[in-house]
């Protein structure tokens, strides 16, 4: 099936008000593109891979909706289907594209009487209904990071020759892939580090990557915390397809920096005597918070792995590391990002 995808080209202040317009003409599932900045409690919870800052406001915006092209015909998807990440199963306007489109231009010029919509022109183009379904996956196949081999579930076979360690590893709704350079310094400082039945304490463990690769790698047990409420069934999904039992990995949802309870529970899991390893890939300004937690939950010479640092936001992590007595090990750097290891 065809779609008509109409894009309005507004600015970000008009946003609420032209999607509520669509809304009233039986046009839902609007797409909102804009450089608005993200808070980061929107940011996977402040866990999870960060993207650099964007580039700066200007305050434009593209509001995108979907109208079936005539003659198409009928959805090919699930009535299930998720609409959030296209427009199916999504009641449809009445009329032709051209009426539909003279309505949507009316309730512009109706919201420009008090509201600055900037250019309010619509733009038009045509896609597929199985750009939804199936070319994201295009873009994400097996690929080898540290020794570790990052498998979608989409993919034939499990073993490559670069590898010693396999991961069944879908993108999905909570963080963390491995692509991203702060998860690959990560990877390689734990690879580095662990040993053979340590146990690990991972702070905002997102999919849970690097729990995984230390369970497959000889860790002896994992705890990890987290704050997105994704986290639990993504977590749960990936042992299932890793076939790594639940019993050799804990989550505690909370924030283990001014939650005195889950950091009890995290250092009961541990049997009192705390953690080999503690990993941590988030961004600068958290890590630096968080770190005066850290010290009684790791063992005396247990190394603490600190990942999602931007190089020009590294000192307030050193400066923190220093307050709390925590003797840096080694520093590496990739592209625009820093990993830091730290012994207690």
């Amino acid at each position: 099936m065809e779609w008509i995808k109409a894009t309005i080209d507004t600015m970000s202040g008009a946003e609420d008000d032209i999607s509520y317009m669509l809304n009233t003409l039986g046009i839902i599932g609007v797409e909102i593109e804009d450089k608005v900045p993200v808070g980061a409690d929107e940011n996977g919870g402040y866990f999870g891979e960060v993207v650099p800052e964007l580039p700066e406001d200007d305050h434009r915006a593209r509001i995108s909706f979907y109208i079936k092209k005539p003659g198409s015909g009928d959805s090919i998807l699930p009535e299930n289907y998720d609409p959030g990440t296209g427009p199916v199963d999504l009641p449809e306007p009445e009329g032709s594209l051209e009426e539909i489109l003279d309505r949507v231009r009316a309730g512009l010029a109706e919201i420009g009487t008090y509201c600055s919509i900037g250019p309010g022109t619509i733009s038009l183009d045509t896609t597929q209904e199985e750009d939804w379904a199936n070319s994201w996956k295009e873009h994400f196949h097996r690929f080898t990071v540290e020794g570790v081999a990052i498998v979608p579930s989409w993919e034939e076979g499990a073993e490559t020759e670069d590898a010693d360690i396999t991961l069944r590893l879908d993108p999905g709704t909570a963080f963390g892939t491995g692509q991203h350079e702060s998860t690959r310094l990560a990877i390689r400082a734990l690879r580095k580090y662990l040993k053979g039945g340590d146990r690990l304490l991972d702070i905002g463990t997102g999919s849970g990557i690097l729990g995984l690769i230390a369970l497959k790698d000889g860790a002896a047990e994992v705890f990890a915390t987290d704050l997105d409420p994704n986290v639990p069934a993504a977590l749960r999904e990936n042992l299932i397809k890793n076939e790594i039992p639940e019993t050799a990995f804990h989550l505690a949802m909370g924030n283990l920096a001014d939650d005195p309870a889950v950091s009890a529970k995290a250092l009961e899991a541990s049997g009192g005597q705390g953690y080999d390893l503690v990993t941590a890939n988030i961004i600068a300004e958290i890590l630096a918070g968080l770190t005066p937690a850290v010290p009684p939950l790791l063992k005396e010479g247990g190394v603490y792995i600190m990942s999602g640092i931007l190089r020009t936001h590294a000192q307030i992590v050193r400066d923190a590391l220093a307050k709390e007595g925590l003797a840096i090990l080694e520093e590496e750097t990739m592209g625009e990002w820093e990993s830091i290891a730290a012994r207690k």
